[in-house]
Order: structure tokens, then sequence, then C-alpha cells
């Protein structure tokens, strides 16, 4: 372990002989913040200091197969009931019996399935994403299909019909959608790995409030690759994001093997239909911890979630708001961090 002024690094072992690069800063009820893809610890550095200026122990952790953590190619290992065993070891290696949970990307969507497959170990949950809308999710829908047999998958998000995966190939005979291009293990390990920096900064900037993330609706599956459907980004630095910060992420990013700079990512989309077959047993399963539904207004995922609003609230008994950072996109614990740490904090506080 080591000290950065008032942070401290270390690798935490989580089962499976595996270990997760954390980095904390403070003293008091632990609060574990979990980012997505693309995304790190380091993605929560505008949050360290002042929730831990608020009396907890701020934990920022990089996901498996991000960063400074272990990063395994089997696929296996990054479904969600795994994902679920590494968090609650990290809750045991802090001695914590609950913790405060906060979720972006596909960090909410492991904070949501601990919200509810252990509701005993989380004492307040924050997600920028809805509950169940994410790769493996049933849209709030419960777990009874709701097509007749032999009805042909749709391109759906979503659902209780069909795995995730044949759903992905439904939306790919439309357009490119990078959710189809992720299944097949090389091609997109390659293409991302082998082009970082560049690969990041679109990346960065289409999914923030600034960005085309839907470009790709433009261009066939066939031939096209995740580049060629994300627009070209602007140079650096950009309001929320400087040349250095950037410059940060590419560095904790990189790998001497070139199919593990991306494999955290990309695995996680490789578990859709694993996830989709474990998620079954909870897919009627309320929310029912304190709960703050807090995103982007402009975040351009929320194209994917139809009628979100509406099913969280029914589905959600505990949720105690929904705040829409103005001016922030899918990043928007990076785009707007003030706005952003100031809703966490009046939700805690009223805890």
């Amino acid at each position: 372990m080591r000290e950065m002024k008032s942070i401290m690094e270390r690798k935490i072992p989580v089962g499976d002989g595996l270990h997760l690069h954390a980095v904390e800063a403070g003293e008091g009820p632990l609060l574990l913040m979990i980012h997505g893809f693309p995304g790190l610890a380091w993605s929560w550095r505008h949050q360290m200091l002042p929730f831990a200026a608020a009396g907890f122990r701020a934990v920022a952790i990089d996901s498996l197969g991000y960063g400074g953590s272990d990063r395994p190619l089997d696929p296996a290992l990054y479904a969600s009931d795994r994902m679920q065993a590494y968090l609650l070891a990290l809750l045991d290696h802090y001695g914590a019996d609950r913790a405060v949970v906060i979720g972006q990307d596909f960090g909410a969507q492991y904070a949501w399935n601990l919200a509810v497959r252990a509701p005993g170990r989380v004492r307040a949950l924050v997600a920028t994403i809805p509950y169940d809308y994410d790769l493996a999710g049933r849209a709030l829908l419960g777990a009874a299909e709701r097509l007749p047999p032999g009805a042909p998958a749709r391109p759906d998000m979503a659902s209780p019909d069909h795995r995730p995966s044949e759903r992905f190939a439904a939306m790919a005979k439309a357009h490119f959608v990078h959710f189809h291009y992720f299944q097949t293990v090389g091609p997109a390990d390659r293409e991302l790995g082998g082009a970082l920096a560049d690969y990041l900064r679109r990346s960065f900037h289409a999914l923030s409030a600034a960005g085309d993330l839907w470009a790709w609706k433009a261009l066939p599956s066939e031939g096209t690759g995740y580049l060629d459907a994300l627009p070209p980004a602007p140079p650096l630095p950009w309001p929320w994001l400087s040349e250095a910060e950037f410059a940060a992420f590419v560095a904790r990013y990189d790998h001497a093997d070139p199919a593990r700079r991306m494999i955290g990512g990309l695995n996680s989309y490789r578990t859709a239909d694993r996830n989709w077959e474990i998620g079954r047993a909870w897919a009627d399963a309320d929310v029912t911890v304190p709960t703050l539904m807090l995103l982007g207004a402009a975040d351009p995922s929320f194209a994917f979630f139809p009628d979100w609003e509406d099913r969280l609230r029914r589905r959600v008994p505990g949720l105690a708001g929904i705040v829409a950072v103005e001016g922030a996109g899918h990043l928007v614990q990076q785009e707007k961090p003030e706005a952003f740490n100031a809703a966490v904090l009046d939700f805690l506080g009223g805890l």
C-alpha cells in the first residue's frame, strides 16, 4: 500500500485467485464507487476527497479486467454471480457489514444487482442507469416471457424474451451496434487494443453531452468496426477533461498484452447471456434499499430505455428521488462533478 497525498492504493484479494485495485480516502462508513466502460477508479477522481471530507471511507475500484486489477481472459469470471462475490469480498475486506454503493454504466448494473441480491449489505444505492436495463436485464418487466413461443427476437436492449445475444443480432440486421460486434472474441480486442488512445478519446466524447453516440445507425454491421462508428473527437482539453487526465486513463488502460487492454469492458458484454440466465431468479424482485437515480440529462444511452421512469417508480419502492444533471451525458460524475457530488451528499444526508 502506498500513499498519494491523502489517497491510498491497495490490491485486495477477492477470490478465484484474483485481486482488485482500490483507491481510498477518509475514515467512516464505507462508500464504494464502481465504474463502467470505458472507465476506471480514476473516473471517480472528483468524488474521492469530497466524499471523504463528508465523513465516509471513500473507495473506488478498478473493476476486474481494468487498470491495476487483474485482467483474466476467461469471460466466465466476469459473470454477475462472480462480480457480486468479488464486491462482497471487498466489503468483507473493509470490515463493512453494509456500504453505500454508487455505480455508473456497468458499475450501476453491479450495484443494482448487489442491492437486489444482497440487500442486507447495501446501506444505500446511487445509480446512473435504470435497474434491469443492463445488457442482461428484462426492462423491469419480470421473468415471464411476453412473446408467443417461436416469435423472432426483437431488437430490444432489455427484455424477458430471448437471450441478449439474439436481440443484439436482431439490432445488427438494421445497422452496426457494438453490443453485437463485441460478442465475438478477437475483432474488437484487436481493433480497440491497437488504437487505445484514439478509441478512448472517441468513446468519451461520444458518451458525453456534446457527443454523437448514435452515429452508428448510419452504418451497416458488415465490414464495420467500432472506430468506424465513433465520430472523431475534438482535440483536448475539453471543459471536463484535461490532457493530463486523459493521459492518465490511457496509461492505466495500457497493458503489455494488447488482448487485455480492453478485456474488462469486452467481457462484460460477453457475459450478457449468462447474466440474463442468472438474473431470472431475481427478475420479479423489487429494490427496497434507499435509492437515488442520478443521471446526466443528456445521457445518450437513455434512448435504449423506453418507459424507464414509470417502470422504475413501480419497481423501486426504495426510490428517494430522480435527479437529472443538466449539461451532463453518460459520464455524469466527471462532466458535472459538483452537481453530482452535491446530489449524492444531499441524498445521504437524508438517510
